[in-house]
């Protein structure tokens, strides 16, 4: 089997940038003797995470599919579980199938087409899903407290459906390997940057009442480094000209910290720190995949756009 060379590039950065977290956290802890416990446990939820990843990347569409599938369906879990959606099943169910339809949109083959996935219904889906949510109370000829359990199925399959499912859609592509990789690393550097640009320069606060460790400084360190990344990698973007590398920078800067931002902001009315404990020092899948929800799709409709999706 001859692996792809972009898949080789991403995988060497990766395993480089776990070595040297690792080295630098024991010499922090062995040698100066420095409390990073808690980075630890981060560090080896990454440990975790990577490889899972990049060996459903590595084998192949239909299994990166199924495993998006997964992630979303966690992720739904964990949102109607933190905000007691669980208290309208037929909600809950209604969602799923549409998750689940989503995966099977992705998966099947376009007719008289060298290409896989219905497009077109994938896009209108969210019409069809909510239309179906809004029927449940109604075909139970209920309304008390039914506002608030349909805005969340609402949200629910639109984030963690029909946003996160843009990921699936992108498997169909022929670079499909080089857009989900460099998204997924993009994304998680950026907010690496906005972490270490605020605990170095943090001086005001970005939402204070939203999540109020997240700066101003911060912000602008992720920006800046996202809007340079799109150069760095231009090799593994085939395709994109200086306007849509431009383009690619702002998505992933502005995108990523407003998904962030968004389920900071559900979390805080909900009074809770993380949305799951299923990933060590992470918190739950919804905590790992936030800053991927809007960042997604804006890519993918940038790429769709310009005709290099399918060249």
């Amino acid at each position: 089997m001859i692996i792809p060379e972009v898949f080789l590039v991403y995988l060497t950065l990766l395993v480089a940038l776990l070595v040297l977290v690792g080295l630098i956290l024991i010499l922090l802890d062995k040698v100066l003797h420095k409390n990073v416990s808690s980075v630890w446990n981060i560090y080896r939820g990454w440990l975790m995470m990577i490889p899972v990843f990049m060996l459903f990347v590595f084998l192949g569409r239909i299994a990166f599919i199924l495993g998006v599938l997964a992630v979303s369906i966690f992720s739904f879990g964990e949102f109607s579980h933190a905000t007691k959606l669980n208290a309208a099943p037929w909600i809950i169910r209604v969602v799923y199938i549409g998750i689940v339809i989503i995966a099977i949109l992705a998966i099947i083959p376009i007719p008289d087409s060298k290409y896989f996935g219905w497009y077109g219904l994938f896009v209108v889906l969210p019409v069809y899903v909510i239309g179906f949510v809004l029927l449940v109370p109604i075909l139970q000829n209920r309304y008390e407290g039914q506002l608030q359990a349909v805005a969340l199925g609402m949200m629910g399959f639109l984030y963690f459906g029909w946003m996160l499912g843009h990921l699936s859609f992108f498997a169909n592509a022929p670079h499909f390997l080089n857009y989900v990789l460099y998204i997924v690393f993009a994304v998680q550097i950026a907010d690496i940057a906005g972490y270490n640009f605020g605990k170095l320069f943090g001086r005001h606060k970005l939402r204070s009442n939203i999540s109020p460790n997240k700066t101003v400084e911060g912000s602008v360190g992720t920006l800046v480094v996202s809007l340079c990344l799109p150069w760095l990698f231009h090799s593994t973007l085939p395709g994109f000209g200086p306007l849509q590398l431009f383009l690619t920078g702002l998505i992933v800067g502005i995108g990523s910290q407003l998904g962030d931002l968004s389920i900071s902001l559900i979390k805080r009315d909900l009074g809770i720190k993380d949305m799951g404990t299923l990933i060590p020092g992470h918190g739950g899948i919804l905590d790992r995949i936030d800053s991927l929800i809007i960042a997604t799709p804006l890519f993918f409709h940038m790429i769709r756009y310009f005709g290099i999706l399918y060249p």
